[in-house]
């Protein structure tokens, strides 16, 4: 199974940026869309962005559009996920995942889970006012 680590978090002002990666290890990224969650404590998890397997299509949902780009890496297993213009609500946990019931298009984010996709542990990225 492939393994996700996620790193890059930290701790940034409001307004700030922070970039984070997604490296897979025993395997490429460019064999299912990879897809950017996050989650904060009691709450559900949510979709943030994602990136198709060849790297020609991404999707933001609206809370981060303008702000987040998500692209491929300068290596096959990395994707990584640009974050401008922090704000307090950004403030969780945040994942990436690779599964084949990840479907990104133009149109949307999609996301069921299979028994081939894998996740990464989280990168905690706080974002003071």
């Amino acid at each position: 199974q492939v393994q996700l680590v996620e790193s890059g978090g930290g701790l940034v002002q409001s307004g700030g940026s922070l970039r984070l990666s997604c490296t897979a290890s025993s395997f490429t990224l460019d064999r299912y869309a990879v897809g950017w969650f996050r989650q904060v404590p009691g709450l559900a998890r949510e979709k943030v962005a994602c990136i198709n397997a060849n790297g020609a299509t991404t999707y933001y949902e609206e809370f981060v559009k303008g702000r987040f780009t998500v692209s491929k890496g300068g290596t096959k297993n990395t994707v990584l996920l640009e974050m401008t213009n922090l704000k307090s609500a950004d403030t969780a946990t945040y994942y990436c995942a690779t599964d084949p019931g990840v479907m990104c298009t133009s149109g949307g984010f999609f996301y069921h889970k299979t028994e081939f996709g894998s996740w990464g542990q989280g990168t905690q990225v706080t974002v003071s006012s």
